[in-house]
């Protein structure tokens, strides 16, 4: 199954995902969620996710313009959030590097675990991000989750993290079929410098109920 087939599950004509006898939306991020969206990251991933190898490439960055999403119950209340970032990953074989998204954190208030949410950012995640024309995902998480999108650990072989990373964990997923061949080198931050005001730059698709 490629990126293309797995972002369509769970998802109704009018944009309604439905979890038990609940039901939510994914909309653009908006720069009020921001403290919602730390408070629910401290939640659901606890302090030391500051200390993450990813962190390194994220830390005094936006979001890859348009691909910020939030998961938000029928009373509005954030359920969810995914991110995706703008990096370089290391270099091809003529030596010009490579650009990608990383992914993350993506998380889920443990409120409204086992609701599909996770699943649901994921997809929409993948879509957009191909919509914008991005080559590629990198992300570090567990393949016994993340492989239902896509991802495996082929691509990033001859890539490296600007920290500590498990191997098995380092995954990727290319929305252009041959994007990451040869890549090799260390993952770097790029795109979009962040002031002390978070700024998110909505952009036009958004669901509704």
């Amino acid at each position: 199954m490629d990126a293309a087939e797995n972002i369509e599950q769970n998802l109704v004509p009018d944009g309604l995902y439905f979890a038990g006898a609940g039901a939510y939306t994914i909309v653009n991020e908006l720069p009020q969620d921001e403290k919602a969206r730390e408070d629910l990251l401290d939640r659901a991933m606890g302090e030391g996710r500051r200390r993450k190898s990813s962190e390194k490439l994220r830390r005094g960055r936006l979001p890859s313009e348009g691909l910020a999403f939030s998961a938000r119950g029928a009373g509005g209340a954030l359920l969810g959030t995914v991110r995706l970032w703008d990096i370089q990953a290391g270099h091809d074989a003529a030596g010009k590097g490579v650009r990608a998204l990383l992914l993350g954190p993506l998380a889920v208030d443990p409120a409204s675990k086992d609701l599909g949410i996770g699943s649901a950012l994921m997809r929409h995640a993948v879509k957009e991000a191909a919509r914008l024309g991005h080559g590629a995902i990198i992300l570090v998480g567990d393949p016994e989750y993340y492989e239902r999108f896509g991802f495996t650990g082929a691509k990033t072989a001859g890539l490296a993290m600007p920290g500590p990373v498990e191997r098995r964990r380092f995954l990727a997923l290319e929305l252009k079929p041959g994007h990451l061949d040869g890549a090799k080198g260390l993952l770097t931050p790029k795109g979009r410098r962040s002031s002390r005001a978070m700024r998110i730059i909505p952009v036009s698709l958004r669901f509704s109920a």
